[in-house]
Parts: structure tokens; sequence; C-alpha cells
């Protein structure tokens, strides 16, 4: 053996001494070394419980449980949690933002739920979802896709395909002739956008509809709906048909105006003293519902007043979507602190996301905080 050499004995002892001398400076001790185990209440860490199906008597035992549970379970048990502590802070001001054919796939009274019973002042959709919505509000039903029926042939005889789902191309007529109807009776002077656009059909429904729906709870209840990306949608098809009609029949055309959603809602928000959001999906509503708080930001920022700087202190999110594609409806609530809207843990904010089909996850938490409320 060479003299730079050393035993095992001498190696461990070596080791040993540099490990103690790090952890004197760092003030630090290693308790595995020492046999110090933790054994968890120590640390204060929350123990685990088994779910006991026995003691389920309701949806929202079923979901308190699961909350101790682990994976995705415990997920859904953090996120009614969280969407409770949001509907029951008066300060709050509640967005809900929706994506997907959730209305198709007979999600609608869900939402109306949410409208009726509070948990909502605001929403953020899709305009397919709320035409879709608009349809089974109207009386017109959706039927079932199964895997023997022949695409080429539901496309002849007006079948529109949505995964599992059918909606039928004469619904959609048949809406198209309604949405005319209430335009025919708007005002030229006034300018639209997509929320008030959607109290008009809103309002159709309060009068000439029976059942519940989407736009016609939130009517009644006077929660704002608005659409982006209004016409990447049939009702905003619609829209430019009906004008396509006037310039035919030398009316004067109805004016739209996206800013005005984005300037109403931002008043909203700069009104509230704290912001929360619920988010099936993701997309451009979950976006534009975030980027309100970068919005008086800057408007502070750059012009200098009439801003304000506002992060969302609850946020809860369902969507199946991972991280690592990059896009808007999978990315982390922790990403969205960079960006100043979500109010960080360490400053007391809320949220939990949720990678599961919403159509599963979402019934369970909204029925788990109706449960609750009713409680109260």
């Amino acid at each position: 053996m060479s003299k730079s050499c050393c035993s095992n004995h001498e190696y461990s002892e070596n080791r040993k001494n540099v490990k103690e001398s790090a952890a004197v400076v760092s003030g630090s001790v290693n308790k595995r070394e020492h046999g110090q185990l933790g054994d968890g209440y120590s640390d204060k860490y929350v123990p685990l419980k088994s779910l006991d199906l026995s003691k389920v008597k309701s949806v929202g035992d079923l979901v308190a449980q699961m909350g101790n549970t682990a994976f995705g379970g415990r997920t859904v048990g953090e996120a009614a949690d969280v969407l409770e502590a949001m509907v029951c802070d008066d300060d709050c001001f509640k967005v809900l933002t929706l994506s997907g054919a959730m209305t198709v796939a007979k999600m609608g009274l869900v939402i109306c739920d949410m409208i009726d019973q509070g948990m909502v002042d605001a929403i953020v959709s899709t305009g397919a979802l709320m035409t879709h919505g608009f349809v089974e509000s109207a009386g017109m039903t959706h039927f079932k896709y199964t895997w023997n029926m022949d695409d080429e042939e539901l496309y002849e005889k007006g079948y529109d395909r949505i995964y599992d789902t059918l909606e039928l191309e004469k619904n959609l007529d048949d809406v198209s002739y309604i949405v005319d109807e209430i335009l025919d009776k708007a005002d030229y002077k006034e300018v639209l956008c997509s929320y008030k656009i959607n109290q008009l059909l809103g309002e159709y429904l309060v009068k000439k509809t029976k059942g519940r729906g989407p736009l016609k709870s939130a009517r009644e209840k006077n929660v704002p709906v608005y659409v982006p990306a209004f016409t990447d949608s049939e009702t905003g098809l619609d829209f430019a048909l009906h004008n396509r009609r006037r310039a035919e029949a030398k009316r004067p055309k109805l004016a739209f105006n996206p800013f005005l959603d984005l300037e109403d809602f931002t008043e909203r928000v700069r009104g509230a003293k704290k912001i929360g959001i619920f988010t099936i999906g993701g997309g451009v509503p979950r976006n534009w519902a975030q980027q309100g708080a970068c919005y008086l930001d800057l408007i502070n920022s750059r012009i200098g007043h009439g801003g304000d700087f506002k992060r969302y202190s609850y946020a809860v999110r369902i969507c199946p979507d991972p991280v690592y594609l990059g896009g808007m409806s999978g990315c982390s609530y922790s990403e969205g602190v960079t960006w100043g809207k979500i109010v960080p843990k360490s400053e007391g904010g809320q949220f939990v996301e949720v990678f599961a089909d919403a159509t599963i996850a979402w019934p369970m938490i909204v029925k788990t905080v109706q449960e609750r409320l009713g409680k109260k």
C-alpha cells in the first residue's frame, strides 16, 4: 500500500470528521447518523388515514376522507376545502372559468348550482360551451355517440361529434334563428361585447323557457359571462351572419368591441378586496381571467394611476393536462406566482390543482361544498 493511501478505518474516520465539521459550520446535525429518526408527529407532519367506506354516508364524507389519502384523491379533498374557503370569504370576488365541452357533457346544471348558490360572481368561458348550454336550455337535446357509428355518415345526416356526444346541426340552426331574433331587437347605437350579448341571450331564456341553464341563471343572478374568443364559437358566427343580413338589408350593423369585456371585468376585480378563481380546463378563459391581475398592475406601473396590485388569493384548477407540455392549460399555479397572478402560499395564498377529468372531480367537489354550506 502506498503512503498516499489509507485503510478503510482511516477513510471512515476522515469522512466522519468532515461531516461533523460541516455540521458544526452549518449549525445542523445529521440525526439519521445519530440514530435520532423522526416519528412524523414531532415534526408536526399530517398523518394519512385509510379510506373507510363503511363511514361514508354522503359525497361530502367521501371527499373529506379522500383528502386524507394520496395522489389524485387527496387533491379532490383539498380542492373542496379551498372552494369552501373561497365561497365563505365575504371579501372575495369569485371567478369561474370554463373550457372544454362541459355543457354538451351535461355539466350545465353544476354551473347553475354554483351560480344560484353564490359560488360565482363572474364567469369566463369559451363561446362553444355557452352555445351548447343555450341549446339545452332552449329545450333541445344532445345524444350519445357509440363506437359503431360512422363519422362520414354522421356528417351526411347533420350530426356533429364531440368525442362521445353528438350535437345536432339542426339544434345549431334553430339557435341561430333565436339569436337572429334577439339581435334584430338590439339597439344598433349601443356597442356590444360578449357579456352584453350573453345578457340578451339570458333574458330570452328567462322569458321564454321553464328549465334551468347557465346563461339563464347568470342573468337571474346578475353574473356577467365573458367570452374572450367570441368569434371562435357558433354564437359568434351567428352574430357575424346577422350583420351580413343587416348589410344586405341596408340596415346599420351592430358594433362589437371586445375591450368592453376587458374593462368591465377589470373594474369588478379592482373593486374587490380579494379575488378567487375556480378553473375547469384552461386555455383562453383561464389566461384571460388571470391576466386581469397583470393588467391592473401594468395600469399602475405604466400609466401611474387607476390600477392596483391584485392577485388571486384562492385558486382551484381541474384539468388533466400535465405541466411539461408547456401550455397554459397545464401550467402550475406556482408558475402563476412568478407573473403576479397568484398569491404564494408563503403569503397566505390557497391553491390546489386536480389532474383529473372534470366530469368526475367537479361534481364531487361542488356537492361536497353544497353539503357543508347546508350544515352551516
